[in-house]
């Protein structure tokens, strides 16, 4: 019964033999499992806050930069309202004007034309820049269908010429061409309207574009500014 006893006794003994001590290899290799552990923990942590401060950044300048945006287009459409209703100063005016086709000379009252008889067919006005003369007949029918017609004579400064073309190139419903017989230099025209100025940078050739290209003088809106007749 002691021998029993005895080999009782020494079994606990031989389980604490497979517990890691606290200085063992195996503890510090788990301890340092577990800071490692921990420290990817606290960086997916700071990871989500930047994420989600970031986020609330960018949703709140969008908000800031939104409205912005919208009180600028406001301010914006309410400074082109103000120009197309405001008068041209010095601009001449024509009503009641003739729109029948012919296949003649007209002999217009104004040069050049802001309106009247016209050729069956436009001349094209999709920003197009011709550097001779054109038939007044045809460019009154472009007129009719809301063109800007800009014009010149030699006298004219090449700097202005260049600015006017860069200009007309760049907005449909306008042509621009040299009419050597004018009264001035430089020219503008719409149906029914006409404007001099001395130069290109006048403040009065940006409103006349806005006012005028495709504007409320024009008989008839929409109508084509290409199909038509080229120099």
């Amino acid at each position: 019964m002691a021998s029993a006893n005895k080999q009782s006794t020494n079994r606990p003994n031989s389980g604490k033999q497979n517990t890691a001590k606290p200085n063992s290899p195996a503890a510090a290799r788990r301890a340092k499992l577990d800071e490692a552990r921990r420290q990817e923990r606290a960086r997916e942590r700071r990871s989500r806050v930047i994420t989600l401060s970031v986020g609330v950044l960018v949703v709140a300048g969008l908000v800031v930069g939104g409205g912005y945006l919208m009180n600028a287009a406001d301010e914006q459409d309410k400074a082109e309202a103000k120009v197309k209703t405001s008068p041209v100063t010095g601009e001449k005016s024509w009503d009641k004007l003739t729109q029948n086709h012919v296949e003649k000379t007209v002999d217009y009252p104004m040069n050049p034309p802001v309106g009247g008889d016209h050729n069956p067919v436009w001349m094209n006005c999709d920003g197009d820049v011709y550097t001779q003369a054109i038939p007044k007949e045809n460019a009154v029918h472009s007129l009719e269908h809301g063109a800007v017609w800009v014009t010149y004579t030699g006298k004219a400064k090449p700097a202005d010429i260049k600015k006017l073309n860069e200009r007309v190139s760049g907005t449909p419903y306008s042509l621009m061409s040299p009419v050597e017989d004018q009264a001035a230099p430089l020219m503008l025209s719409a149906w029914g309207k006409q404007l001099t100025v001395k130069s290109a940078t006048d403040a009065r050739v940006a409103q006349f574009f806005t006012k005028y290209v495709q504007g409320p003088q024009t008989p008839e809106p929409g109508a084509a500014c290409t199909g038509g007749i080229a120099q």
